[in-house]
Formats: C-alpha cells, structure tokens, sequence
C-alpha cells in the first residue's frame, strides 16, 4: 500500500525513481524496492518523500498506521531482549564499536550481517527484524531513548563511506524526536569512565530494572538492584561528560560531510581510473592496428626483395 501510494505521487509530480531518489538522497534501488513492497522505509524517508512531492503528510501518516514487521524471527538468544524492547518505558543505552541496532540503518544493517552471513535469505531476513525493534521507538510518543556512543561507532566504517553518511544523516535527523537523545563520547578524551562493554539500562511498564549486555551470539540479563545501580551511576556519570546533543549533532555533521567527500572523491576517482583504462586500451589498440598494418605492407616487401636479391652459393663442408 505504501508503495503504490508512493509511486502515485511521484509519478503525479514528473518524477522518475532515481531523480526523486536524487533529492531525498539515496539509491535509486531503494526508492524501487519500497515502491515495489520490498523494502521497509524510514520515517525519515516518509517525511522527506512528503516535502519533496507536497502530499501534505500523506505518506507518513500512512507510514506510522502500517503494521511493517507483522512476521519477524529474532536470533533465539535476543528473542528475549525483543520482547523487552516491546514494552519498555525508558532504555538507556551505551554502544561501543558498531551502531547500537535501535539507531542503524538498513544499509548499515545489512552490510554489517553480511559478513558473517553467506545467505542473501538470511541476511535479509535478520535486517527486517532488527528495524522492526525501532518503530516504536521512532514513534512521536515513543518512549524514552537516551543513547551513548562511543566515537568509534562512528569512525569504523560499515559497508562504505556512502553507507556511513547515510547513517550520519539518519541519527541527526532521529535526534530531533522529543523522546531520543544522542551524545557521543569523543575519542580524545581517554580519562572518561567507560564501561567495559557495551550495555543497555531497561525499565519496564511495572518499574522492574534490567541490566542488559552481550557477548558473541549471547545475551546477559541481570536485574540485582545493586548491579543496576553501579551500571547506573557509571552510565549517568558517562553521559554527563561526553559532548551535549548538541555537540554531538555538530561532530556527526562534521563526519558525515567527510563521509560524503570520501564518496564522492571516490566515485570521481572511479570514473577517472575508467578514463584511464579507456584511454590506454584505445592507445594499445592504435598501436597494435598501426603494427598489423605496418606487418601488412612489410610482408610483401620482403618477399619482393627476397626474390630479386642475388643468391650467394652456400660453401658446403670438406669431407
């Protein structure tokens, strides 16, 4: 339904797929796979398709009425973690390395499962459950969202530069929701008090506290009051020394904008080695066309003078 409403309007203001996937920005396969049903969008897609093609908030209004996930597996061991997030009042969260899963996109997704997943099937299938995670969360009354990152979420590149921009752009733009806060702890500040590991504070509708953290294809749930109150202290602690919202929002800009200049000088580095190539295979082809000819003229030329050249007897050896 999203889809075809979608494509309706598009089409109704003149465009075609890439050059509305030109101004949202993104690739022109997603503008295609959400039109055709294959590909759940972001509110944040919603919204900018909204602006661009003057539907007066149509699509995402449409986009927060739709059930997306009516069918997802969760891993067996976070299926519990799944459930959590369902219902929580409040989750704070810090994340260390790669981008917590409430906050990826589903390129960043599916660039990080595919290196441990050889099954195209699966890899999508593991995507479309964890975005399913967000939409409550991406919801105007939401519940509370405050993520910690630290900066090395945002310097290890996931995918490419494209796909790092693009992730950028999505977590200033879910910044901006009332209930979602995202503070990054810089890198050059080595006398902060970070956790151990990544970890996620959970508070439940019946004011039940859970410390949730994870090793490799495991998850940890402690609810001791204790150990969520020292979890607690050294999250709260955290978060009051790294950069504010709005420092944060400036550092993710000032990445994302050199993100999108490693793209595009890549790209442009491309087309420019595809020059290159194209160039020197035109040049090995003159030449060798040049040679063939020359060759051509030449061959008769020897024969003609091989024929023509007096002929020497041979001195033939003494017996």
């Amino acid at each position: 339904m999203f889809g075809e409403v979608l494509k309706h309007h598009r089409e109704a203001a003149g465009l075609t797929q890439e050059a509305l996937a030109r101004k949202v920005p993104c690739d022109r396969s997603h503008v295609a796979r959400v039109e055709a049903g294959a590909r759940v969008p972001q509110d944040t897609f919603a919204k900018a398709c909204d602006e661009l093609l003057g539907t007066g908030g149509v699509l995402l209004r449409l986009w927060g009425r739709i059930d997306w996930y009516p069918e997802v597996e969760h891993p067996d061991w976070f299926e519990r973690r799944a459930e959590m997030d369902a219902e929580a009042v409040a989750l704070r969260e810090y994340q260390a390395q790669v981008m917590p899963g409430l906050l990826q996109t589903a390129d960043y997704a599916q660039a990080l499962f595919a290196r441990r997943l050889a099954s195209v099937e699966e890899v999508e299938q593991r995507v479309r459950a964890r975005l399913s995670r967000q939409q409550r969360f991406l919801d105007q009354d939401g519940p509370l969202y405050l993520a910690v990152l630290d900066e090395s979420c945002l310097r290890n590149v996931v995918g490419s530069a494209a796909v790092m921009r693009d992730l950028c752009a999505h977590l200033l733009t879910v910044g901006r929701h009332p209930n979602i806060r995202v503070q990054v702890v810089p890198a050059d500040r080595p006398e902060l008090d970070r956790p151990d590991t990544s970890m996620s504070l959970i508070k439940l509708p019946d004011g039940h506290e859970w410390v949730y953290s994870e090793s490799l294809d495991q998850g940890h749930f402690n609810d001791d009051p204790a150990v969520y109150a020292r979890h607690s202290r050294t999250y709260d602690v955290l978060r009051a020394d790294a950069l504010s919202a709005r420092d944060s929002a400036a550092l993710i800009s000032d990445l994302m904008e050199g993100y999108g200049d490693h793209a595009r000088a890549r790209s442009e580095c491309g087309n420019v080695e595809e020059e290159q190539l194209q160039r020197r295979q035109r040049r090995q082809l003159h030449r060798s066309g040049a040679h063939l000819d020359e060759e051509q003229l030449q061959r008769p030329r020897r024969r003609q003078l091989h024929r023509n050249s007096p002929r020497y007897p041979r001195p033939r050896p003494r017996t």
